[in-house]
């Protein structure tokens, strides 16, 4: 019977750890500006949202993402409207229903990297008729 119940139990284990859809508020704190807004993320997008967060400012990608077991690091650049790019580092843990990420942001090459962070939080299950998707 063990083994038998093994592949259930493993199957299980990635959706305690993953990130779920809904309505979703986060903060973000970089270079002097916070910005809070509130969010509905799809299920076909909790990636993209998780992964790739950004702003109504900020176009983000991050190529170093490590993610598991609710710890996750990533380094990338952002990208402003008038075309300006700070580099991006950030580590911190995550919940399915949360995550706050802590690290910094350098505004050009070879300088000190500011402090920066992302805290986010699942409002709800559900995004009022009115949401603004991700």
């Amino acid at each position: 019977a063990a083994p038998a119940m093994a592949p259930a139990q493993a199957a299980q284990a990635p959706a305690q750890n993953e990130v779920l859809p809904g309505y979703w508020e986060y903060t973000t704190s970089a270079v002097g500006q916070r910005d809070t807004e509130q969010k509905c993320v799809r299920p076909s997008e909790i990636n993209r949202f998780f992964g790739g967060l950004s702003t109504r400012r900020w176009q983000c990608a991050y190529p170093t993402r490590e993610v598991g077991g609710g710890n996750a690091r990533f380094e990338g650049t952002c990208t402003d409207h008038k075309n300006r790019r700070v580099n991006i580092r950030l580590t911190g843990t995550y919940r399915p229903d949360s995550f706050t990420f802590r690290g910094g942001a350098q505004l050009a090459r070879g300088t000190p990297y500011l402090p920066a962070s992302i805290t986010a939080r699942r409002i709800s299950a559900q995004c009022p008729a009115n949401a603004e998707y991700f």
